[in-house]
This record gives structure tokens, sequence and C-alpha cells, in this order.
């Protein structure tokens, strides 16, 4: 295969070409490090990864934002998502990072340092990891009437960025179609996707995301979502069935703070169920094992429910009632996005940025004490439960 095409620039193995095929063929030889595995998850991982992306890019423009995932008949994946105009290649004078940078560099980071990572998967390598991990990749960047193309094999360019006309459209599309020497399987599940970008939706409150499968022989199917209130609706659709509410209203809030480099989104409800349901996220990955920001909200909730309850002499200066206790049938969604999110374990399902505990605890504790003092009806509904059990005990 021929060397490396960059726009306005010489071929030839550079250091710079040398630096791309090496990170390139590293990604190739263990593609595990990088997507987890060469079966179907780690090619979902893979799709996460763009779509992940793309989903960043649109949340950081102006007006509606909008990801369109297609499963072509081809086995091939394509993303579509509307954002603010960006470079093809990059600049040299401002040092921008254009999109041929991403997605031949691993270490293009477009980001620096400007807005969080709404959606976290791989890092900022997730373009580079698919085009080393694809047989072909297209990338299309679409800017008013000006539209830029470049094709790529296995990660090394295949023809120079050429330029086209477009539908005076802003957004960016990348096909592309995982290579069948590396993984076991190209076939996507639609249901495992659907119920991931359904989830994505809910936790960046507006985005619309679709998916839309070409591949069944009796016609194309699609699904899509978009979600005004957010984790509000999160919470929403996860109390659909646990049963009889304790109070109509959904507790919910949204902070920044630059304590913990990063904002919170908190929404919560208490039914009748008695099981507890509280389900965690970071830069909208699910932290399935919790860390720092679930113990600051379990953490709040105690406070603030001890607090409204000694405060009326409900509650002795003796009892102090456990956060599980308190939690008993509440359903709950808790989503950080951080600047710099810290993991604990190889599968990034605990949290442990240590100054989201407190700023977490705080703000949950502002916000329920000032419901439970606002809604005093619908506080001694969740408050007398939580009484009459710690007596009982």
């Amino acid at each position: 295969m021929g060397g490396v095409f960059v726009s306005g620039e010489r071929m030839g193995y550079d250091a710079v070409r040398i630096d791309e095929l090496e990170g390139r063929e590293a990604v190739r030889k263990r593609p595990g490090m990088w997507v987890g595995s060469t079966g179907e998850r780690g090619l979902h991982e893979m799709v996460l990864q763009v779509v992940g992306w793309s989903v960043n890019r649109a949340l950081a423009g102006a007006g509606e934002s909008s990801v369109d995932v297609t499963l072509t008949h081809d086995s091939g994946v394509r993303v579509v998502g509307n954002g603010p105009d960006g470079p093809f290649a990059t600049d040299a004078n401002t040092g921008g990072r254009g999109l041929e940078a991403l997605l031949t560099r691993r270490s293009a980071d477009e980001r620096d340092g400007r807005h969080l990572a709404h959606v976290s998967h791989g890092g900022h390598t997730g373009l580079f990891v698919a085009n080393a991990l694809s047989s072909r990749l297209t990338a299309e960047e679409q800017r008013g009437e000006t539209c830029r193309v470049q094709e790529y094999a296995r990660g090394v360019a295949a023809t120079l960025p050429a330029a086209t006309e477009s539908l005076a459209a802003t957004k960016t599309i990348i096909a592309f179609w995982p290579d069948t020497e590396i993984f076991e399987t190209t076939r996507c599940s639609f249901a495992m996707l659907a119920e991931r970008f359904r989830q994505v939706a809910f936790l960046n409150r507006g985005l619309g995301i679709s998916l839309t499968d070409e591949r069944p022989a009796g016609g194309a199917r699609a699904v899509s979502f978009r979600f005004p209130d957010g984790v509000r609706d999160f919470v929403a659709a996860l109390d659909a069935e646990t049963g009889a509410v304790l109070h109509p209203d959904i507790i919910g809030f949204e902070r920044e703070d630059s304590r913990m480099a990063g904002t919170m989104e908190v929404a919560m409800l208490w039914s009748g169920s008695g099981q507890e349901q509280i389900r965690s996220f970071a830069n909208s990955r699910a932290t399935r094992q919790g860390g720092t920001h679930v113990d600051g909200f379990r953490d709040g909730v105690r406070a603030a429910v001890t607090a409204y309850a000694r405060e009326r002499g409900l509650l002795a200066a003796d009892d102090d009632p456990s956060a599980d206790r308190i939690t008993k049938g509440l359903t709950a969604v808790v989503s950080v996005k951080l600047d710099r999110p810290e993991y604990l374990g190889a599968t990034h399902e605990l949290l442990g940025n240590t100054d989201v505990r407190g700023c977490v605890r705080q703000a949950v504790r502002e916000h329920l004490g000032n419901w439970l003092e606002e809604q005093s009806e619908h506080a001694t509904q969740v408050v007398d439960p939580i009484l009459r059990n710690t007596h009982q005990d």
C-alpha cells in the first residue's frame, strides 16, 4: 500500500508519517486495548466511539443538535452529525485540529480543553481507532457550499481530500466498514445500539439521535429519540413500572461546579415499590459500580432528609437512619460531565474523582432540602415511611 496522503504536503515517510503508521499498526496489532475485544462488544465499542465524537461535536454547536446513524446493507456504519464549522486539515497558524488529524494521529485532541466531552468513549482517539480498524472509511465535511471528502483504507489515506459541491448544509459524515481481518463479526446489534442511543438522548437534554437499519430483507427499520426534559424523562421512564409514586413531580436540578471541573444533572422520585434504583453516569457512560458521584448523591439525600426531620422534631437526636433506609423506594439518575474523569479499574465503571463527592453532596442537600421545605405535603409522604421504618429498626 502506498504512502499517506495529506492535503497541502508532499507524500513521504517523514517523522510525522512514521508516527502515524506506527500508531495505526499498534492499534491493529492490539485492538483489544482500544475497543475491549474483537467480538461483538468491541465492534459496538468502536461504533460508540465514533457516535460519541459526533454527539460531542453536535452539542458544541448552536441550535438544535442531531446525530443520525445508519447500519448499511453492506455491513457499514454511517454517522451524520451537525455541529460548528471546523477545518478538514489542521490549521498551521492556529494549531486547530482538523478532521484529517483526528483520523490519522493518535495524539490529536480536538478539545484543547475548551469544553466538556458530553459522551465519553475511547477518550479522544475514537476516530483514529475506527479508521485503523476499518477496511474502508470515508470522511466528509460539509460547510456551506463547500464539501471536502477523503477516503482511507485500514487507516491510510487512499485519496487526497477532494472538493465537491455541497447543498449548503453544515454536517460531518463518517462512513466506515469494520475490518473482517480484525473483528469476528461485523454485524451490529440494532437492539443494543438503539438502547444505548436512547440512553445518550436521555442524558443530553434536547439532543436528537436516530438509528436506521437498512439490512432487513423486509425493509428498513428505524427509531429516533429526543427528550426535552433529559434526566427527568429518564427517571419517569425508569419509574413507570415500579408502582404508585409518593409525589407527582420529579425532583431534579442541574449545576455547574468549578471545584470538580464539570457539571451535574440529578433527578429523583420516591415510589411505593420499596426498591432502590439509582442509575449513574460519567460523561454519558454508565458507571455500573458507582463511584464518588453516587456516594455524594446518597450523602446529600441522607443529609437533607435527616435535617428536615430533626428540624420538625420528627427524629430524635440519637436516631440516625442509614442511607439505605432513606433511599428505599427511590428511583434516581445521577449524571456528571467532567473535563478530566478518573476511573478506578480498567472497565471505567467506577468513578474516582475525589472532588466530585463533596460537590454532589452539597448540591443534592440544598436542592432536596428546598423541595422538602416548599412541598410540605409531599415531603410528609416521603419522610413518614422512612421514619416508621427507622423506629421499627
